[in-house]
């Protein structure tokens, strides 16, 4: 039976380095995919609320309702994870999202927009918490945080990307095949995830034992370092207690508070372009991703500074401020273009800043069962936020015809997470000195 001691430090290393290479960039990229296909109505809205006469609020409702069927599956997806693994789970949510987002260029009415919006989140459930489980598997604590940082900067990333990409196949593929150009962005945007949903299949292994690419030596270490962590004390591994626990509640609820931001850049940034003033969609693509351009930039800075320092809790609270004030003051700008696209690059800065740090505390206290099934309701939870924003900001433009007041509130929630995590100085007996402030 191969030790820890069996293996050195630099094959250890290259063991990591390996993993790396080979996971991040593909889970990345399936992020990226997922991302595109979720939030890819906000650039079809352009367009399609005019073709099938739906109102902001219908829009507002839809783009939310995704994350009910995400907030209902969740927690049975990533526990079926911890059971029949990652390759099976990760290439069933894949493909299956990838088939809802393609039925949505044959939605003709509110209903249809509304099911098929709610099934996608359905399929999508449990494939980012599924993934900040499954990077538990290989990396150790101390190697985590840099690790999830790398990952989640694929928020940012799909941000970049698909907005240049909705915009170039919005501004090209009208009236194609007797198709109009949101039709077609459904349609071209969903197929990758039918070909990433195979290759999930075909190469991504489950453990460190399956990966034919690491010697099982190596392999053996790594399972073996995280199996001891899981074992150690104050962490907990039984999902049941672990939902009497009050800090995966606060965690929960800061993290709602942090995905209203989120989810509002995520649905509105083309609505806030197309509001200030920018005409053509290709134009409106391009500027949707200066926003998401400087939030890759200040999301891989925090957590590498967060690292570096060893604090969580001011790197949270004040990335959760800036998004605030950034939002406050975009809606307050809403009628200066220039000023009002900078507003809205320092909230996405603040927005994304704030996750990589955010997913370091919960997994200070949780390994196991517990980390599968408590990390999936912290998100499950946190994501309703998605439903709630988007509406607000939509109804707020239905009744008011800007979207100024949808804004304050996401900045009310975003001030909220920014003092939780200043206001609970310490948690119960037991917490993470990681969530307590410094003496």
């Amino acid at each position: 039976m191969t030790r820890v001691d069996d293996v050195n430090a630099h094959e250890l290393d290259e063991g990591y380095r390996r993993a790396t290479l080979r996971l991040i960039p593909f889970l990345v990229f399936l992020f990226i995919l997922a991302w595109i296909d979720r939030v890819n109505v906000g650039f079809a809205k352009l367009q399609m609320l005019s073709d099938l006469k739906f109102s902001e609020a219908v829009y507002g409702f839809g783009a939310g309702i995704f994350f009910i069927g995400y907030f209902l599956f969740e927690v049975p997806s990533n526990l079926l994870l911890e059971r029949i693994g990652a390759r099976k789970t990760l290439a069933r949510i894949t493909i299956l999202w990838g088939l809802a987002s393609m039925s949505l260029a044959f939605v003709q009415s509110e209903w249809t927009f509304y099911a098929i919006r709610f099934l996608l989140g359905v399929f999508e459930a449990g494939f980012f918490p599924g993934v900040v489980l499954y990077l538990t598997y290989w990396f150790p604590s101390a190697k985590r945080s840099r690790i999830n940082g790398l990952f989640m900067t694929s928020f940012a990333i799909a941000g970049v990307v698909g907005g240049p990409l909705a915009g170039l196949i919005m501004g090209t593929m009208g009236g194609v095949a007797g198709m109009a150009n949101w039709q077609w962005l459904f349609i071209l945007e969903g197929i990758p995830s039918l070909i990433a949903g195979a290759a999930v299949l075909a190469f991504l292994p489950d453990r460190p034992k399956d990966a034919r690419w690491l010697e099982p030596k190596v392999a053996a270490a790594m399972t073996a370092i995280v199996e001891a962590e899981g074992r150690a004390a104050g962490k907990e591994a039984s999902f049941k207690v672990a939902l009497r626990d009050g800090r995966v509640w606060l965690c929960a609820l800061i993290y709602f508070c942090i995905v209203s931001g989120n989810a509002t850049i995520a649905f509105w940034t083309p609505s806030i372009i197309k509001e200030i003033g920018v005409q053509g969609a290709i134009a409106i693509g391009f500027l949707a991703a200066v926003p998401f351009i400087a939030g890759t930039i200040a999301m891989v800075w925090t957590g590498a500074h967060s690292d570096r320092t060893g604090e969580r809790r001011l790197h949270c609270a004040i990335a959760s401020l800036i998004a605030a004030a950034g939002l406050a003051a975009t809606g307050a700008l809403i009628g200066h273009a220039v000023l009002a696209l900078v507003a809205l690059t320092v909230a996405a800065i603040g927005i994304l800043a704030a996750f990589p740090v955010f997913w370091s505390l919960p997994q200070t206290f949780l390994a196991g069962t517990a980390a599968a099934g408590a990390i999936a309701a912290i998100n499950s939870i946190g994501n309703l936020a998605g439903f709630v924003a988007p509406y607000v900001v939509g109804l707020s433009n239905t009744l008011t015809g800007t979207s100024s007041n949808g804004l304050y509130f996401v900045a009310a929630l975003e001030l909220l997470a920014g003092l939780l995590v200043l206001g609970f100085a310490r948690w119960r007996e037991g917490a993470s000195a990681d969530l307590a402030p410094a003496e």
